[in-house]
């Protein structure tokens, strides 16, 4: 099994969500959180044409765990609908999942996705 932890901008946040519901992947998480990247923030412009710098972006990160023959469709399920033509899409981390139990039955294993 492997997991997902794919950080993206919150305007895609719906699309993606559709997009694994539409590839298969019916269980995941979502949490607000703020970083940057390579862009290193934004700059934007204040009242009085003052300038100032937001380094700390706010984004979504959501948590998917697949089987590992689903790893490839659920990458380019969150790929497709959050690639824009500008930096700061996101980032997609994978990560090994030694184990899995659902907490109402004790079951363990890949079963439980």
């Amino acid at each position: 099994m492997k997991k997902i932890e794919a950080v993206i901008r919150p305007e895609a946040l719906e699309s993606v969500k559709q997009s694994l519901l539409e590839a298969g992947h019916t269980g995941l998480h979502a949490e607000n959180v703020v970083g940057h990247g390579h862009q290193g923030g934004v700059v934007r412009s204040g009242r009085g044409g003052q300038f100032y710098v937001v380094d700390m972006i706010p984004k979504v990160k959501l948590v998917v765990v697949v089987t590992d023959d689903k790893l490839e469709g659920a990458i380019e399920a969150i790929v497709e609908p959050a690639r824009t033509p500008q930096t700061g899409d996101g980032k997609i981390f994978i990560t090994e999942v030694h184990d899995a139990v659902r907490v109402r039955t004790g079951e363990r294993g890949p079963e439980v996705l």
